[in-house]
């Protein structure tokens, strides 16, 4: 995208043309060269040997990232649709599910159960809470006859920057024989998941975030217990037919024509990610958090998420008393060609969100806070500016957490 950016150097007013954004979104996220260069390949037979080759390279790649031997289904779509997937192929009509909302994409999980006819009860919390896996072991409890199917809740929710934890709920359950289905579009790769260990029957990524390539892309991990439901459920699904899916996997192929140039980026990212080492990949995230958070604490701005329970992929930052968030990321992008995220439903206007996965160098997240800086400056906030940038280069030069970074 091409952007006319307007600076002032020495007093004089200066306009230029920027090809290069700085993506501080939490997804879509910058892909690397190598990756671009690799989805430019010439198109193939997608039932052929190369292409089979590739997408058994790519479900290998991913049982190392999501630490499961559970099978692995690849969608051309969404996210979204990865999480219809599961709600359709999993939950017949009439079904009961249990949902776990705290934030937008787990009112999405609310909406999918309407669509599907799926009875719910639901744990509602307030947007930038975090889930308690108390208030799901009581729920399941209750149950006494096993009417729930399905507990869905997300890892990461994108929309207010809590991570949840979900090894403790993944525990909740106890003896509940109810399936675990996770949202892990945001999480996967930046945050710690371990699948098979935690006992998680579905989970959801998608292509755009920590896989760093562009989005149309959605993986699902199906367990055992989950195929079993998969068998009972009579619910209507074509495109989305695990069943499907899977007798098309056992050939090396996707029952309809894959996104091609997706695969080969996704082949090539998986490589980086092997060569960098899932445990650093972890700590990295950790540190950009980490800078963030530090940088904003450093300008008196005020996070949505407590830090115990804060996203190494995304933090929300509440808008200043009396300005609308809005005005913040659109002088970002009109004056420095910086791109962060907005609010949605009942935070729209209220935070802005700042992305912080996938292909990125510490200096952009520095770069972004700068521009945040002068912003915030330029719409009659005080700012003690270059205290944010300070901040930051504290936790890229010594690592430290960033409550250790004086306000």
């Amino acid at each position: 995208m091409k952007q006319n950016l307007k600076f002032t150097l020495r007093g004089e007013n200066f306009s230029t043309m920027w090809e290069k954004q700085i993506l501080l979104l939490p997804g879509p996220t910058q892909i690397p060269p190598r990756v671009m260069r690799a989805m430019s390949r010439e198109q193939i037979n997608h039932r052929g040997p190369v292409a089979r080759k590739i997408l058994f390279e790519i479900i290998e790649g991913i049982k190392e990232i999501m630490r499961t031997e559970n099978d692995i289904l690849i969608f051309t779509s969404s996210g979204t649709g990865g999480m219809e997937a599961a709600v359709a192929n999993i939950m017949s009509p009439g079904d009961k599910a249990l949902v776990v909302s705290n934030g937008a994409f787990g009112d999405r999980f609310k909406k999918l159960c309407q669509a599907f006819n799926i009875e719910m009860d639901v744990i509602d919390y307030p947007w930038g809470e975090v889930v308690d896996p108390q208030n799901i072991e009581d729920h399941l409890k209750n149950d006494h006859g096993h009417k729930i199917k399905a507990v869905f809740v997300q890892h990461n929710e994108t929309s207010t920057g809590v991570l949840n934890d979900m090894e403790a709920i993944s525990k909740a359950r106890g003896e509940h024989p109810a399936l675990l289905v996770v949202d892990a579009i945001s999480s996967l790769a930046a945050a710690e998941l371990q699948v098979d260990k935690w006992g998680l029957d579905v989970v959801i990524s998608g292509s755009q975030k920590a896989f760093m390539i562009p989005p149309g892309l959605s993986v699902v991990s199906i367990s055992p217990r989950a195929w079993e439901a998969v068998k009972r459920c009579t619910n209507s699904r074509f495109y989305f037919d695990f069943t499907l899916a899977g007798e098309y996997l056992e050939l090396g192929q996707t029952p309809f024509t894959p996104a091609l140039s997706l695969l080969y980026g996704l082949q090539e990212s998986l490589k980086m990610m092997r060569d960098e080492g899932l445990e650093n990949i972890l700590k990295r995230h950790s540190q950009y958090r980490n800078i963030v958070r530090a940088a904003v604490n450093a300008l008196g701005l005020e996070m949505l998420a407590r830090e115990e329970i804060s996203s190494p992929a995304v933090t929300a930052v509440k808008a200043p008393e009396g300005m609308n968030a809005g005005d913040i990321i659109n002088g970002m992008l009109e004056d420095y060609n910086v791109v962060i995220a907005g609010g949605q439903g009942n935070l729209r206007g209220k935070i802005f969100r700042i992305g912080h996965l996938g292909y990125m160098d510490p200096l952009e997240l520095v770069a972004g806070i700068s521009a945040l800086e002068s912003v915030l400056s330029s719409l009659g906030q005080p700012v003690d500016m270059g205290k944010g940038v300070t901040a930051a280069m504290k936790i890229i030069k010594g690592g430290k957490s960033c409550e250790s970074i004086d306000n």
